[in-house]
């Protein structure tokens, strides 16, 4: 090929689209870079391709999983994605990860890691993107799951590889949150959040073979009585604590049938409908806000004003309200 070869163009969004609900692997991948792109023309068309395969998404099975490091959640989700395609699933396996806005993250170990289902023709793992805010990351994050669920992927796994804000960002795109917990009681208990557990909709007690099974028991106990004196998120499903091993595949099948059963009852009450429904508009809301702040940040008459009126708030001759009235004048709000 000649040194000054034009880059093959993009597809059309039409022809793109159609590629990726043909279950293309390329496409899909040209797909979600297209969506991770900053330029504002691949931002157009992958915002176009998105509303083009909207009314081909929605049928998967949202999992959002989480766990503090160590918890084996690259073994689980390797072991339980392997299952899933034995039985005729495809499974595809998102990251929201706030260190690698900073770092470049784990997930490409964890990728290395799920060694079995990178493997997989009907497995698929995608890394979060490597910049931006973990807003962004998660907008990101929700429009590739949208391009997989178009692609055919039924079974979508969004694993949380940081921890807090992370924890609630998967579980505001996800149908089903799966909290993975160590065995050992009393020490460990006390350092579960409030929050974690009532984002919960079931406790996966992990490490539970050999040696660790009695221990994974002991705090199986602690976390049903913890989560006993919680008041229930919905009358239709008490949060269940169940005892796995990711490493040597016990339980996962019995895991698999709480989810199964939790989108039973959610899709016959209605739950899940509205559920969905608040997410997107929650969506809309993120999205927006990270437009405006990122119209803030690059607003040249802006940039030009910021130090100055940064000195004068912080030097005390100007009030924060003010300065927040000028700069939203320079924007025209």
């Amino acid at each position: 090929m000649s040194a000054h070869a034009k880059t093959p163009a993009l597809p059309s969004t039409d022809e793109l689209a159609s590629r990726v609900r043909a279950g293309d692997r390329a496409s899909l991948a040209r797909a979600i870079t297209l969506v991770e792109s900053r330029k504002a023309d691949h931002q157009a068309q992958a915002r176009a391709l998105v509303q083009a395969l909207l009314p081909h998404t929605g049928k998967a099975l949202r999992v959002g999983i989480t766990g503090v490091p160590g918890v084996g959640k690259s073994t689980t989700i390797d072991t339980l994605g392997s299952n899933l395609t034995a039985q005729g699933h495809q499974v595809a396996v998102l990251a929201v990860d706030p260190s690698s806005t900073r770092t470049g993250g784990s997930i490409l170990g964890d990728k290395t890691r799920m060694a079995k289902l990178s493997a997989d023709p009907n497995g698929f793992i995608r890394p979060s993107p490597s910049s931006g805010t973990l807003g962004g990351v998660a907008a990101k994050t929700r429009e590739t799951m949208l391009l997989c669920e178009a692609a055919g992927f039924d079974v979508i796994l969004v694993e949380t590889v940081g921890i807090g804000q992370s924890e609630t960002a998967v579980a505001d795109m996800t149908d089903f949150f799966l909290v993975l917990m160590l065995p050992g009681a009393g020490d460990e208990l006390q350092g579960i959040k409030k929050g974690v557990l009532e984002l919960a909709d079931m406790i996966a007690v992990n490490k539970a073979e050999g040696d660790g099974a009695a221990r994974a028991r002991l705090a199986a106990g602690e976390y049903k009585a913890a989560l006993h004196i919680m008041q229930q998120a919905s009358p239709n499903w008490a949060v269940p604590v169940v005892m796995i091993s990711g490493l040597a595949n016990v339980g996962l099948d019995d895991m698999w049938t709480h989810v199964v059963e939790h989108r039973r009852r959610f899709d016959k009450s209605g739950e899940l409908a509205a559920r969905r429904r608040a997410q997107q508009v929650k969506w809309m809301w993120a999205m927006l806000e990270e437009r405006l702040l990122a119209r803030l940040h690059s607003d040249a008459k802006v940039r030009a004003r910021l130090p100055a009126l940064e000195r004068a708030v912080g030097d005390g001759a100007l009030s924060p309200t003010l300065a927040v009235e000028e700069v939203a004048e320079l924007l025209g709000l």
